[in-house]
């Protein structure tokens, strides 16, 4: 299984619920679609024991610096673009502020699944047979709730997951 989250703006008890649960979920890595935002919230992915890999979003400021304090933490910085292949899963990770890039990279043939966050909607569409898999917001920022997502390497299903924020 492989963790997949998105948007988490800062909001460092939501990073810290959601490191819990993959931890709980002993997920094989974790895959982030952007918008970290700030590099202090390196410290609340700390905890977090699967490999961490990450892209950036559109919020993301100081991206040396965030590159920086990542990597302290063991995380894999993708730039903008991450192409990764999972237990032989090609993957696309991208934050997807172009949504014709979005679908063009789900039509291509090249990947098996495409991860994208960025409209903070949480779901999973099909295009030409690809998962287009969008945890929604770990942060709750815009829609009050706190989500992430979890992708079953062997069958492709996909569960999103609300987080309970204290």
């Amino acid at each position: 299984m492989i963790g997949i989250i998105s948007d988490s703006h800062d909001n460092m008890n939501a990073i810290r619920k959601a490191v819990e649960f993959f931890n709980e979920k002993r997920v094989k890595a974790v895959l982030h679609a952007g918008d970290l935002v700030s590099p202090f919230t390196a410290r609340a992915f700390k905890e977090l024991e699967p490999k961490l890999y990450f892209v950036f979003g559109n919020n993301d400021g100081d991206k040396v610096t965030l590159t920086k304090r990542f990597e302290e933490i063991g995380a894999t910085s993708c730039g903008n673009f991450g192409d990764l292949t999972i237990d032989g899963l090609h993957i696309a990770l991208l934050h997807g502020t172009n949504e014709a890039l979005v679908k063009a990279l789900a039509k291509s043939g090249e990947f098996d699944v495409v991860i994208r966050g960025h409209t903070h909607d949480p779901g999973v569409k099909i295009v030409e047979g690809v998962p287009v898999i969008n945890p929604g917001e770990s942060s709750g920022v815009l829609s009050g709730k706190s989500t992430v997502a979890i992708l079953d390497i062997a069958n492709l299903n996909v569960e999103i997951m609300q987080l309970e924020l204290d």
